[in-house]
């Protein structure tokens, strides 16, 4: 698996869509320019069989890139065994979803700390996540199951967290990376070429360049005070540095999905992607025909 070059989504159906079907919603993808979707499941897996089938036969003759977003309903470090019980099948449910339609990667924010020690939640986690995987190889599902970075400090899923629980696991689990969170998190860092690039280096250096060329990362304006992040924001709404962020994905060569996860969505996506071409027409570096 590996992608030949950077793919620009929308992080669910296109606002023009309306009331529209998915395959309206890819009808506009398509004129946009745009490269595919992650079908949010975020308020519950809600997607018709037939829904299923429009997707999957429309990724296969398109070639669209897809991701899945599993449910927010997730904690695989409840108090509760119940939960962590339906937290697991939420995400290989999605799992399920994601490879019937054709997507590569799903994602889902894993637990929260809950006031305990972190050592303590990355072991219930890691020892969560191997159950994940015993379901997928099971059911023979092939896709990358990823934890977000999250965007508060009470939630597990800092970059390092997520780094480590990857290594843990090689080629199955792999981070996708909000950088809107890690901006909220960190109360205003990670914003700047420098930090960027630090982060793609350390992708790189401790999970391989494989990581770096089945890339799965979130992006919006973002909210945020003392507690971390508060709710999306349009690109050019914000202090966003997505400039500088892109340059660093051109620098590196990082190959997969961009999701646009800002309230306009497909107008950021389209910002985005727009940006990224001209970089690399400055740099002469030849665009194909996308």
């Amino acid at each position: 698996m590996g992608f030949d070059k950077l793919n620009f989504l929308t992080a669910g159906m296109p606002l023009r869509t309306g009331k529209g079907s998915y395959k309206e919603a890819f009808a506009i993808i398509e004129e946009m320019n745009l490269d595919g979707m992650e079908l949010e499941f975020v308020h519950g897996l809600r997607i018709s069989e037939n829904s299923k089938q429009i997707v999957k036969q429309i990724q296969s003759e398109k070639k669209f890139v897809l991701t899945c977003h599993a449910p927010f309903y997730i904690n695989l470090n409840s108090k509760e065994p119940e939960k962590i019980a339906a937290s697991i099948e939420r995400i290989v449910e999605t799992a399920k979803i994601g490879h019937f339609i054709g997507a590569f990667s799903i994602t889902f924010h894993a637990a929260f700390y809950l006031n305990q020690d972190k050592a303590k939640v990355f072991d219930q986690v890691a020892k969560t996540t191997n159950e994940i995987l015993q379901k997928v190889d099971e059911l023979g599902l092939n896709i990358f199951i990823r934890p977000e970075t999250t965007g508060k400090a009470t939630q597990w899923g800092s970059l390092e967290e997520i780094i480590e629980l990857s290594k843990l696991f090689p080629r199955k689990v792999l981070p996708c990376v909000d950088f809107s969170h890690l901006h909220a998190r960190s109360l205003g860092q990670f914003n700047t070429y420098k930090e960027f690039a630090k982060i793609f280096e350390t992708i790189g250096n401790q999970l391989s360049d494989f990581a770096l060329e089945n890339f799965h990362c979130h992006l919006a304006g973002i909210e945020y005070g003392q507690k971390g992040e508060k709710f999306h924001l349009n690109l050019e709404e914000s202090d966003m540095n997505y400039k500088e962020l892109l340059k660093a994905f051109l620098d590196f060569n990082i190959k997969g999905a961009l999701v646009c996860e800002s309230p306009n969505i497909e107008d950021d996506a389209k910002l985005l992607k727009e940006y990224y071409l001209a970089l690399k027409k400055k740099a002469g570096i030849n665009i194909r025909p996308m």
